[in-house]
């Protein structure tokens, strides 16, 4: 099979390469929001095989091996590392025009120089020169950290996570800065299961008896002081849909406690606990300089049997299509009329609600910063060529897609920042279709420095790095 990989990979004019070579190629990596795990740098953590770096906890490909008829116990069940692996090969053949076909090539090539064609008949032979590579000291990971030039990575961090790993890096003054996320998906699932075990965990952290909701707020601001001390430039939150009930601290009081005994909730309590502590949380935020990012719209856990034998984040979650703009509207004017709205990026997944994020973040700008509410990137299901440039080109209608942040991996694997690569062609393929059209000048240099800010200026003075 042809090389698909070359270097004007996804470049199809003469101006797009040369935006992407003189430009973008050799820009440094800021991932804003990713899932690696913080120790992993800490210890400087080797992969023993290709499967451990490339498919665990890998749920884009787990969906794709699922739909292509592989039994569970080839993808998240006991089988051998090289029968997971070989299933994977299995499936690639058939991922064409999915982001993963091209993204699993690059990965081979970009850290392996591999250029072969990942498939059955090429499986054994790729399975035996990548973890003959991982065996190096340059595949560990802050070695693949040090290759992408990967300058800052935001992990998505518990607020009852003790941050021992991101103390050891920060005392270890790597050349990687490794900063936590606040994820406090726990303390605004108050119907949760396992809400009152984690409020139970939450006291035990901050050495309080969390009786009251006050007593509740007072613990999280604790723990993002404690998180603002450890270099903590952001927050992150997984909401399945956006919610804004008005309330008192009174009513909201009651629901916690009514919680706490063991109630159940109707939706509008649930709605008004939320409500009332995200923007108490904003607040803090705001107060700190942090960013605030916003991930709307997922439809989880469809899959109840899969969900019950192995868990959550296994690749049976899709889109949702509850209503945005309403909700989304009150709460964003709730805290700008109190003057406690931080830096946000707003994230959605249903591409039907791209014009609606755009146009959102439009209504916020209060003039301290360029772009202070951003509409965040093509994310998820939609981080593929037509959600990427679908995203861009809305923004650069309806906003200003010279301060846009850019590109995040969103991502478990150390294998991941090929997608930043990827975003910066798609970039420059869209910029240098539009200056081959006659729609914006040719001039290369001008558009050089837009290429420049959205791949990696605009993310390192957004978050203050």
């Amino acid at each position: 099979m042809p090389q698909l990989l070359t270097d004007d990979f996804l470049l199809t004019t003469a101006y797009a390469k040369e935006l992407y070579h003189d430009y973008a190629r050799d820009m440094p990596i800021i991932d804003f929001h990713n899932h690696l795990p913080p120790q992993e740098v800490a210890d400087d953590s080797s992969f023993e095989t290709i499967t451990d770096v490339w498919l665990s906890g890998d749920h884009y490909k787990w969906r794709l091996m699922r739909a292509n008829g592989i039994k569970e116990h080839f993808i998240t069940g006991n089988a051998s590392k090289k029968e997971k692996f070989d299933a994977w090969a299995e499936t690639v053949p058939n991922t064409l025009g999915n982001p993963l076909f091209q993204w699993t090539q690059m990965e081979l090539k970009n850290y392996f120089g591999i250029h072969d064609f990942l498939s059955p008949e090429t499986a054994d032979d790729i399975w035996e020169r990548t973890n003959a590579a991982l065996k190096e000291k340059s595949m560990s990971v802050r070695s693949l950290l040090a290759k992408d030039r990967v300058e800052f990575l935001g992990t998505t961090d518990d607020p009852t996570d003790d941050l021992s790993a991101h103390q050891w890096i920060a005392k270890e003054q790597l050349d990687v800065k490794v900063a936590p996320s606040f994820r406090p998906d726990q303390a605004l699932n108050i119907a949760g299961a396992g809400f009152i075990s984690w409020t139970e965990k939450l006291g035990e952290v901050v050495d309080e008896n969390l009786n009251t909701y006050k007593d509740f707020l007072t613990a999280l601001s604790n723990r993002i002081e404690y998180f603002d001390q450890h270099g903590c430039r952001a927050s992150d939150h997984g909401l399945n849909r956006m919610f804004y009930e008005e309330s008192t601290e009174a009513e909201v009081e009651r629901i916690y406690q009514k919680r706490l005994n063991g109630g159940v909730l109707t939706d509008l309590e649930v709605e008004k606990y939320q409500t009332r502590t995200l923007l108490h949380l904003a607040a803090d935020y705001s107060e700190r300089g942090w960013v605030m990012q916003l991930h709307i719209g997922p439809l989880r856990n469809n899959n109840t049997k899969m969900l019950e034998a192995i868990g959550r984040d296994s690749g049976y979650d899709s889109i949702g299509d509850a209503p945005l703009a309403d909700a989304l509207s009150r709460f964003l004017d709730s805290l700008e009329y109190e003057d406690t709205l931080p830096k946000t990026v707003l994230f959605g997944l249903n591409p039907r609600d791209n014009y609606i994020l755009a146009t959102m973040a439009g209504n916020f700008q209060d003039g301290s910063i360029p772009g202070k509410v951003q509409f965040g990137t093509a994310w998820w299901f939609n981080d593929h060529i037509d959600g990427m440039e679908d995203q861009m080109k809305i923004l650069a209608n309806v906003g200003l897609i010279r301060h846009f942040i850019g590109m995040l991996t969103d991502s478990r694997s150390f294998l991941s920042f090929s997608r930043h690569e990827y975003f910066r062609r798609i970039l420059c393929n869209l910029l240098g279709r539009w200056m081959e059209e006659g729609r914006v000048p040719a001039d290369s240099k001008w558009l050089g420095s837009y290429v420049q800010d959205i791949s990696y200026y605009n993310a390192k003075r957004y978050f203050n790095l």
